[in-house]
């Protein structure tokens, strides 16, 4: 069954940092692509950021230049460095992997969400 437990989620100020990770079991992980994902109360769930199975990344225009997605296969996780947070950037997180790339693209056909961690930016 495929599982995603997301963690590092704080309350940062504006212009602080934070590394999210997301472990994933279930999946063969060396052959899926991972993205991160956000929801902020009373909005829809957005894509943030994707790493391809190849190591490729694309960053949603909100995450470019503030955002860095990485992953160890190694580990089955994948992470989100964030910095320069804005209190814009608060909401839950969530990551997801597929096998095609282009499925990352289309949050509303995903399934298996975890928990979410919870990113909060405020002074």
């Amino acid at each position: 069954q495929v599982s995603f437990v997301e963690s590092g989620g704080a309350l940062v100020q504006p212009g602080g940092s934070l590394r999210l990770s997301c472990v994933a079991s279930g999946i063969d992980f060396e052959r899926y692509h991972n993205g991160w994902y956000r929801q902020a109360p009373g909005k829809k769930r957005e894509l943030v950021a994707v790493v391809t199975q190849f190591g490729n990344t694309d960053y949603s225009n909100a995450a470019k230049g503030r955002f860095t997605i990485s992953r160890d296969n190694g580990k089955k996780t994948v992470y989100l460095q964030m910095n320069s947070l804005k209190p814009e950037d608060a909401a839950v997180y969530f990551c997801n992997a597929q096998t095609k790339v282009r499925r990352m693209y289309h949050t509303d056909g995903l399934a298996d969400w975890g928990q979410g961690t919870q990113v909060t930016v405020s002074s």
